[in-house]
């Protein structure tokens, strides 16, 4: 070990809280980011690869934006039109009390037509009999996961609910798949005979989809659509997989960018560590450069330490951030499930991919953090370097530099906010310059605070104040990162604070307006937050009917995805008075609800006008029986209950 390298480790080690400390901001940095990487790729890879092995090796999908295909269509496609791999699937979720707070995927097959799609159920795979779910009425099958998860075995009976209605499920058999990834993808799928599925699904006659494999040559698109009835569509396999994980990019980049500001809170700590430690050994560096140590001797020492105290926090930061996503993974799950769509996570999986990015942004925001002091420590010749007056001689000249690039970038920061996009990824990069710029502006700030406040310090304090305000001035190399890092910090808390506050506020109001009612009806189902279920129409005649009832809406929801779009439908028999729940952004409320009730057009929700640009008299395109229909819009309503729009 050199000598340079000794006086490093000597100085560290003397040094142990401030070594410490470092390490933590890295450390907390990089397990942030980690963990809401792991997070986030563990609840989408857990949908994506759930909804693979339901599709199986399906080219194409036949689907219904009303919800459920006709299965008479099966026949049709199979004798009229020739198509051989054809099967027809029925799907829903359900919950059961053995698997709290967990979705179960219901999925009812044809297992004579399964071959070409889903080899697990009709290969026999691991000794799989899938005749039993034939000859037992409502039997299902489960993957060897979600039975261990759930309690049960072969020959036990599996208690789910669904729709409101409980089931008690004989468990007829077990798949046992040999590779890990149908095993994970079928973590939460419950396999059933398509009739036993429809039957508890309450979908008599009606399909979810039906999935089709059509080879080069054999059958043009163009000619399967035309066989189509117009309430339908052929879409390509996995595209409404694709569409839904879209659904979730907002709630990605929100996620990350905050992950972010937590590694620029560490950037700020390592400047201020590694600008103290030159700071301290200005003495020795002096000395160094003196008996002959060259400028490129020095900047490779500070950078090595810097290097080491960045392994260590990735390290550290790698650990911590893999419990954390333990945890954290079920926040997020939790919120897509609300929010979005149904999505089962078992465990965190480590991607190769998020922790090499994890290493490469710890070591490089360290080394980024450290390069300006080591830059300055190398760059004094042997004299001044001893200098402390030199220091912040230099840190003086710098701050009108500063100031000057950080106005820059809070103006360019500033106008990027004012271009019309809607895309996040922008946003976040505008208010990332904009905190960077005052964090630059920070240096000249503190002068200016100093000096204003000097004259109340002396009256107040004395010459002590006055000694301690101007200490703040004349160490601006050490205080100012420190007061940046404080500016950032505040306000970021500050605005997050104010931006969560309001909403709450606006939400409110809109929940007290909105919810009018006195009683709400509806059968429990996956999420917490999205009504699914199918109310049974006595039993709604009995509610309605009751003499103490004076008023009732009635309320139908669907989720569709069209093509690339996702949107909720919703079909409701509104009582006069709930017609002021709505509180229209576009549209005079009586001339629109005077619409609404004669079936002129249709109303939207605020985040459905603006996904899609559209206004009141603009039309919207909705398929019915007779194929697709154009309706005017009659008004835009507030809404807080649909990211995608309804």
């Amino acid at each position: 070990m050199s000598l340079l390298s000794r006086s490093s480790v000597r100085y560290l080690l003397q040094h142990r809280l401030q070594l410490i400390l470092s390490v933590l901001g890295v450390s907390l940095g990089v397990a942030v980011v980690l963990s809401i990487d792991l997070a986030i790729q563990s609840a989408q890879a857990g949908f994506r690869v759930s909804a693979e092995s339901v599709s199986g090796r399906a080219t194409h999908v036949i689907v219904s934006d009303g919800g459920y295909v006709d299965e008479s269509l099966v026949a049709s496609l199979r004798i009229d039109y020739d198509l051989a791999a054809v099967a027809p699937v029925v799907e829903g979720f359900g919950s059961s009390p053995s698997i709290p707070g967990r979705a179960i995927r219901i999925l009812g097959v044809d297992p004579f037509l399964e071959g070409p799609f889903r080899p697990y159920v009709a290969g026999g795979a691991s000794g799989l009999d899938v005749s039993r779910i034939l000859t037992t009425r409502t039997g299902v099958i489960l993957g060897e996961r979600l039975a261990s998860t759930a309690g049960v075995a072969e020959g036990d009976t599996l208690s789910v609910l669904v729709e409101g209605e409980s089931w008690d499920l004989p468990v007829v058999d077990l798949i046992k798949p040999t590779d890990e990834l149908t095993r994970s993808g079928l973590s939460d799928v419950l396999l059933m005979d398509i009739s036993g599925a429809q039957e508890i699904l309450r979908v008599s006659g009606k399909l979810s989809r039906i999935d089709l494999r059509i080879e080069d040559g054999v059958n043009s698109l163009a000619e399967v659509r035309e066989a189509l009835p117009a309430s339908v569509s052929l879409q390509r396999a996995g595209t409404r997989t694709e569409t839904m994980s879209g659904m979730i990019a907002a709630f990605d980049v929100n996620l990350t960018a905050l992950s972010l500001l937590a590694l620029v809170y560490g950037m700020f700590l390592i400047y201020n560590s590694v600008t103290f430690s030159v700071v301290q050994r200005r003495g020795i560096l002096g000395r160094l450069r003196a008996l002959g140590v060259t400028r490129h001797e020095i900047l490779r020492m500070i950078l090595v330490e810097a290097l080491w105290i960045g392994l260590a926090g990735v390290v550290i930061g790698l650990t911590l951030g893999f419990f954390l996503a333990q945890g954290l993974v079920g926040m997020v799950t939790a919120t897509i499930n609300d929010l979005y769509f149904s999505v089962a996570v078992e465990r965190v999986e480590l991607e190769p991919l998020i922790v090499i990015k994890s290493v490469l942004l710890g070591v490089g925001a360290t080394l980024l953090a450290a390069l300006p002091p080591a830059l300055e420590a190398s760059g004094a010749n042997p004299r001044m370097a001893a200098l402390r007056s030199e220091v912040e001689a230099r840190a003086r000249v710098l701050v009108p530099v500063a100031a000057g690039i950080g106005a820059v970038l809070c103006v360019i920061g500033a106008a990027v906010l004012l271009i019309p996009t809607r895309s996040l990824s922008v946003s976040f990069t505008a208010l990332f310059l904009v905190i960077t710029g005052l964090a630059l502006l920070t240096p000249a700030g503190t002068l200016m605070i100093t000096r204003a406040i000097g004259p109340v310090v002396r009256m107040l304090g004395g010459t002590l104040g006055v000694m301690a305000v101007r200490g703040v001035g004349n160490s601006l190399s050490r205080t100012a990162p420190a007061v940046a890092a404080l500016v950032v910090a505040v306000s970021v808390t500050v605005g997050l604070g104010v931006m969560i506050q309001s909403f709450r506020g606006t939400l409110s109001q809109w929940l007290d307006g909105t919810l009018q009612a006195d009683i709400y009806v509806s059968l429990p189902g996956p999420s917490a937050s999205r009504a699914t279920g199918t109310l049974w129409p006595d039993l709604v005649d009995d509610f309605v009917s009751h003499p103490e009832v004076a008023g009732h809406s009635t309320y139908r929801g669907f989720d569709l995805i069209r093509g690339e779009d996702a949107f909720r439908l919703i079909a409701l028999e509104l009582d006069p008075r709930g017609e002021s729940s709505f509180d229209f952004i576009e549209g005079r409320a009586e001339d629109v609800m005077a619409g609404f009730r004669a079936g002129s057009g249709v109303i939207v929700s605020e985040p459905y006008a603006y996904r899609r640009g559209v206004g009141v008299g603009d039309m919207v395109e909705l398929t019915a029986t007779s194929g697709v229909v154009e309706v005017p819009v009659l008004g835009v309503f507030y809404d807080y209950g649909s990211e995608q729009g309804a």
